[in-house]
């Protein structure tokens, strides 16, 4: 919503939406108020009653009793009265952020750090924010730093939309957590916190639920209510495979789930990633950016054409996948491997190489049972992807470190080794075989030996594969679920695995209730150099569970590779094909087939 005279305009809260007197919230917190629901009750009698001022939450604290999950208690350690700011798109309304710490049952793990923000002008409505990586932060915030003051931001849904308001401007109250655990100097590629139990299961799940219940209650502290009026979960990558996970495990608790390139099958995911590095990891088989460069040109030479328009997006990734082979293919007339498949500097690719990029392409497959049941872990779309190739847009970095990075995998593992090799390298020390001095290179995920019961435990803990979401579609819950088909790091190919297995255990009819699939051609792992997709997924989900508005006719928007230009959210196993006139850049233009 637009602002008049610098102020951010808010949605006017519902009545009953008010907040109560300081005396009935403390009632409500001692339990007395647990069955009144937010719609039922707090009428206009409390409309001019003061609201409770946000520093009487600091200190706050959480009973064990309210959280659904073993802990020993939480606390408020901090609250702040955050002014108005901003204004269209950029508008955030007064409110009391609220940060704590969730205590853990094993004195020797880390606590759950959280944040919760309450708008002072309520929608009635709650939106979570899954992670990313190994999580070790508080995604529901960001800080930026100018002219020496800083700002925090508060988070968007992932690929949400740049011209509409974010959650909290919403006058949704936002939550989140660190999973469990602080990360180090790895960023989110830290997996140190894995030696500890307790924070393992807690980044596997355990947090979610614990961090829910904990804002639950400090939200019945803030407004007087039982629980919101409704509930939504939006994540990507490891915050899609949370927003799978409560929505299989405490269906009762939510609405909703936004679920983008999700990583739901974490250790096999994992065990594909150790495949992977091992084979980039072989002498002369590391392709470096100017190889990357050559490769990707060459997939576009032979299926950016394929959906009827030459705009540097490969649509029909099917199609790409089922003819295009490096070994035999060309850029300008040349071949792409090089003479006799060795060595040739940057104008081709070895047979090295080529073997690598092939194992990246194609899906491991278990030669043990895992306690999670999976059998395999696809491969990835790796023909017509950005795989991080040098180049000037600010993106490229982000997109190089998401892909094969800058440095081959090796032991010690660098850095700047592809993502997957260090997430890897990770799991193998500290969850797998808890020797921070092991040389992952020398475990094989496909015969691990030993080690072959702790990684099948892991794939019990970690993957969330549950096909059965009759619970949550009883109650009216709804998907909106999205995968890019450039994605390097979570294979896209996974995701259409668990959205067919959905089909294959409730009935297609069924799933199309309460889930919507689509895939979006050119979109990598949470961001792009040549389509990075914004899609107002919020308000699609809103329509559907709030309004029995099912999403039709969606449209997905770049704000990189062609700004402004749009195409299509079409449904899997939908793609989007020129018509053959008009511009190219506008999704009108684009039909969505299955062909």
């Amino acid at each position: 919503m637009e602002s008049q005279a610098g102020k951010p305009v808010l949605r006017p809260a519902v009545p009953g939406m008010v907040m109560l007197a300081a005396g009935v919230l403390l009632a409500g917190c001692s339990g007395g108020d647990g069955d009144r629901s937010f719609s039922s009750s707090a009428t206009s009698n409390t409309a001019t009653q003061a609201a409770t001022q946000c520093a009487q939450l600091s200190g706050r604290t959480v009973p064990a009793s309210a959280i659904g999950l073993p802990t020993t208690g939480a606390v408020v350690t901090g609250a702040q009265l955050v002014a108005a700011s901003g204004s269209g798109a950029s508008a955030i309304g007064e409110h009391c952020k609220l940060t704590g710490e969730i205590k853990p049952v094993d004195q020797t793990a880390p606590p759950i750090r959280f944040e919760l923000n309450l708008p002072s002008s309520w929608n009635g409505k709650v939106v979570m924010f899954g992670g990313g990586g190994y999580d070790g932060s508080i995604p529901s915030t960001t800080t930026t730093t100018a002219n020496n003051v800083t700002t925090s931001i508060p988070a968007n849904v992932p690929a949400g939309p740049t011209d509409q308001l974010k959650p909290l401007g919403r006058g949704y109250a936002t939550f989140s957590s660190d999973s469990g655990h602080r990360a180090g100097t790895l960023g989110s590629r830290d997996g140190s916190f894995g030696v500890n139990e307790e924070a393992l299961r807690n980044f596997a799940g355990d947090a979610l639920k614990k961090t829910r219940d904990t804002a639950i209650f400090l939200l019945n502290a803030r407004y007087g209510v039982s629980k919101p009026q409704k509930a939504y979960f939006a994540g990507g990558s490891t915050g899609g495979r949370e927003a799978l996970a409560v929505v299989q495990r405490w269906p009762e608790d939510w609405d909703g789930a936004i679920v983008l390139y999700p990583a739901w099958n974490a250790a096999s995911l994992d065990l594909q990633f150790g495949r992977i590095t091992r084979a980039f990891a072989q002498p002369d088989a590391y392709p470096n950016q100017a190889k990357r460069k050559i490769l990707f040109d060459a997939a576009l030479e032979a299926c950016d054409g394929l959906d009827g328009a030459r705009d540097g997006v490969v649509s029909n990734i099917a199609g790409c996948n089922a003819t295009f082979d490096p070994a035999t293919a060309t850029l300008r007339g040349a071949p792409l491997r090089c003479p006799d498949g060795g060595e040739g500097g940057d104008t081709c690719l070895s047979d090295a190489q080529i073997n690598a990029l092939k194992v990246f392409n194609t899906p491991i497959n278990f030669n043990y049972p895992l306690a999670s049941g999976e059998t395999q872990y696809p491969g990835f779309n790796v023909w017509g992807s950005d795989l991080g190739m040098a180049g000037t847009n600010p993106l490229q970095a982000t997109v190089t470190t998401l892909a094969l990075g800058t440095s081959q995998p090796a032991n010690p593992m660098p850095a700047t080794a592809p993502y997957g090799s260090t997430f890897w390298d990770q799991w193998v020390k500290y969850f797998v075989t808890r020797d921070p001095n092991f040389n992952s290179l020398t475990l094989d995920p496909e015969n691990p030996g030993t080690w072959q019961s702790r990684i099948s435990e892991l794939t019990g803990i970690q993957d969330v594969n549950k096909t059965d979401l009759s619970a949550f579609r009883t109650k009216g819950g709804k998907i909106l679920m999205a995968h890019g088909t450039a994605d390097v790091l979570v294979s896209t190919r996974a995701t259409e695995q668990y959205y067919e297995r959905l089909k294959s255990t409730m009935g297609a009819d069924a799933v199309n209730s309460f889930v919507r699939y689509y895939e979006i051609p050119g979109y990598g792992h949470s961001t792009s150099t040549v389509f990075n997709a914004a899609w107002d997924s919020l308000t699609a989900l809103e329509n559907w569970v709030e309004k029995g508005v099912p999403p039709t006719n969606q449209v997905v928007a770049d704000i990189t590779g062609v700004p402004g230009r749009t195409r299509p959210l079409c449904e899997y196993p939908g793609w989007p094909q020129y018509k053959g006139s008009g511009d190219i850049n506008l999704a009108a233009n684009y039909s969505c087939i299955t062909q």
